[in-house]
């Protein structure tokens, strides 16, 4: 192994298009049909080879967890079991997504470690083994090696690839609040939901396919809302301001409880977020657009 050799990647985050939670399942988890679409914000890690004893992670985050518990971390910890290869690798973070905000965020770093070890080390594992791997760390993380626009279904590993989507001028907005996806779903009542709560996933999919960014704008719908929401009302509060303030459609992404806000013209966008930031409602707020690279 060359050691100081290094690379950088970068993992971008998701907001759902769609969320819709069909049943709960015997393991505990949920089957879930979800329209999954990676946005221009991203985080950067660093992988660097070292000495073997040395397994180490920094970031520009001090309160982000740099011990076995961080799932860049437990990637890397299932690569090198999974490989056998015997090296020390040191990893630095820059954390620019939102934390425990709906984004995918520790899923993306994760993907993104499995990937770029993988290169580092040039391994011939395929995306069907790193999909193993990441399904085992959590349901976001076959999605986040791939990215794009993506079908999600099962727990979200089962993941059918759809046209990429024209750019979307978007507002993306953190309240000062962490949410746990695990009490989300946990309060979520499925067997309640009446036809009307459910999302209407394949109309977006055929707007998708026919190009018709409209059609899928106006279907914007998650289902875990009526959970969030309930316990946090300012999430509904950058709801309405986005849509006050020009947005043509706005959501709450994932379990929350970032929102984001689709918007007609860059510009639309930027006073949006000015509002949102002059009003308090977010401390993190990113105008930006999709990734489809």
């Amino acid at each position: 192994m060359e050691q100081g050799k290094q690379i950088t990647r970068k993992a971008y985050g998701k907001i759902n298009l769609g969320l819709d939670v069909l049943r709960k399942l015997p393991s505990g988890y949920h089957e879930v049909k979800m329209i999954m679409q990676t946005v221009d914000l991203y985080d950067e890690l660093t992988f660097q080879i070292e000495e073997p004893e040395t397994f180490e992670m920094t970031t520009n985050l001090p309160e982000i967890p740099v011990d076995g518990n961080n799932l860049i971390m437990k990637a890397a910890k299932l690569f090198f079991e999974k490989t056998g290869i015997h090296s020390g690798i040191s990893i630095h973070l820059e954390k620019h997504i939102p934390v425990a905000a709906g984004m995918a965020g520790g899923s993306t770093d994760a993907a993104a470690t499995l990937l770029g070890l993988s290169e580092l080390f040039e391994t011939n594992l395929s995306m069907k083994e790193l999909e193993a791997l990441g399904v085992s760390l959590g349901a976001d993380v076959p999605y986040c090696l791939h990215g794009k626009t993506m079908l999600c279904e099962g727990i979200g590993e089962i993941m059918t690839p759809l046209p990429d989507m024209k750019d979307l001028n978007l507002v993306i907005a953190k309240p000062p609040i962490s949410v746990s996806t695990k009490m989300v779903y946990e309060s979520l009542k499925v067997d309640q939901l009446s036809a009307e709560d459910h999302v209407d996933i394949d109309g977006m999919i055929q707007g998708i396919r026919e190009n018709n960014s409209d059609a899928v704008i106006k279907r914007l719908k998650n289902v875990l809302e009526t959970v969030t929401i309930a316990i946090y009302p300012q999430i509904e509060e950058v709801k309405k301001t986005m849509l006050q303030n020009k947005a043509i459609n706005a959501l709450m992404s994932g379990s929350g409880p970032t929102v984001f806000g689709v918007f007609n013209t860059r510009e639309d966008a930027k006073e949006a977020a000015s509002e949102l930031e002059r009003l308090g409602l977010a401390n993190q707020i990113f105008v930006t657009g999709l990734w489809n690279n």
